[in-house]
């Protein structure tokens, strides 16, 4: 099976390390905190046994940021991009599993834009919805528009309270669309009108970040997604994107 395959790579970690592994976070972890495997192929196994921590919000999340603890279960040394930067405060080995937790501090929300989609002002042709969706071989809830070629689609939110910041991703879903159409998208922020942060998704860039610098207090910020090129036929662009203080 895939799961023996991946287990025969993983320098040698046991059904009984990962047992173990799993118990010690079930019986440890605070509600909420994040859970992580490296290198990233591990995925499936740690899913196996501790998939139940780990609801759909959790495992299609926008990124890392808001939560206040996370616990990473690797091997080979491996660390999971969630941590870098971060130092552990407990450490444990099972077998040839390392198991870390990394306290932080989360991020504080502001705006939450992907929530608040539905209250978006809607021009161009073709209607936003949101879902669950595979962009780079992740899974993200996200906001999706497909605009026609060389066309765009935006999304304006006429009163937002604003932080310090507005952080985002962008990224292309569905691998099939990906594979017969090579033209990229690409993400413009404005707020009160001004370009204030841009990005863009080619077939290959997966979940692409972008974020802009804000000062506190009510703007209006739009979110202008373009298909680029003339071939850019059901392009499809997924972003989600909030305002933290």
């Amino acid at each position: 099976s895939f799961v023996s395959l991946c287990r025969a790579g993983s320098d040698d970690a046991s059904e009984q390390d990962w047992q173990a592994a799993a118990d010690y976070v079930r019986a440890n972890k605070a509600p909420g905190e994040l859970i992580v495997f490296a290198p990233e192929w591990s995925d499936p196994i740690g899913r196996q046994y501790l998939g139940d921590q780990i609801p759909i919000e959790m495992a299609a999340r926008m990124d890392a940021a808001r939560y206040s603890g996370i616990w990473e279960v690797s091997t080979a040394g491996s660390r999971a991009k969630e941590t870098k930067g971060l130092s552990a405060d407990r450490s444990e080995s099972f077998g040839e599993l390392r198991l870390r937790h990394y306290p932080q501090e989360a991020a504080r929300i502001s705006y939450d834009f992907t929530k608040e989609w539905r209250t978006a002002k809607v021009t161009g042709h073709g209607r936003p919805r949101f879902g669950l969706q595979e962009v780079g071989f992740e899974p993200h809830q996200c906001v999706l528009v497909v605009p026609r070629p060389n066309q765009s689609i935006t999304l304006t939110f006429e009163t937002v309270i604003l932080g310090s910041e507005i952080v985002g991703y962008v990224g292309l879903a569905d691998v099939f669309t990906r594979r017969k159409i090579r033209d990229p998208g690409q993400l413009e922020v404005l707020i009160d009108g001004k370009v204030v942060s841009s990005a863009t998704a080619g077939v290959e860039d997966g979940w692409v970040r972008f974020s802009a610098k804000t000062n506190p207090g009510q703007s209006a910020v739009e979110f202008r997604l373009t298909a680029v090129g003339p071939n850019a036929k059901d392009r499809r662009i997924c972003f989600a994107a909030e305002a933290r203080e």
